[in-house]
């Protein structure tokens, strides 16, 4: 027959202490998802640029003819950058004519900066 061992506090600390019970709810798997795909969204230079000329400008609106320049890429790169910013959640994309038009989305950096702040 096996032997028990004794079990000895050889830390000096409770052992209770260790297993402090949670004091809010922990993200989901399928929020952990979410947000991992919005802060991969944000975890680029251009982008983050892009979204602050964006929230910068009348009305939170820029087009995407006055947003290459400032940041210094291509015209395809540029709207690979703010199709990704769009599909995360952070604009909308509206067309005028031949041109096309991101407006942030309401609330989207504040709904990022809660869940980082309670994180």
């Amino acid at each position: 027959m096996p032997r028990m061992l004794e079990m000895t506090n050889v830390s000096g600390r409770d052992t209770d202490a260790c297993c402090a019970p949670l004091v809010r709810e922990p993200l989901t798997a399928d929020e952990a998802e979410r947000l991992a795909t919005t802060l991969k969204a944000l975890a680029d230079p251009a982008r983050l640029r892009l979204l602050s000329i964006v929230a910068a400008s009348q009305n939170a609106e820029a087009c995407v003819c006055d947003l290459t320049e400032p940041v210094g890429l291509s015209q395809p790169t540029v709207s690979h950058h703010l199709k990704v910013l769009t599909s995360a959640g952070f604009l909308t994309r509206s067309k005028r004519g031949t041109w096309a038009y991101f407006a942030l989305v309401p609330g989207a950096l504040d709904r990022v900066s809660s869940l980082l702040a309670t994180a």
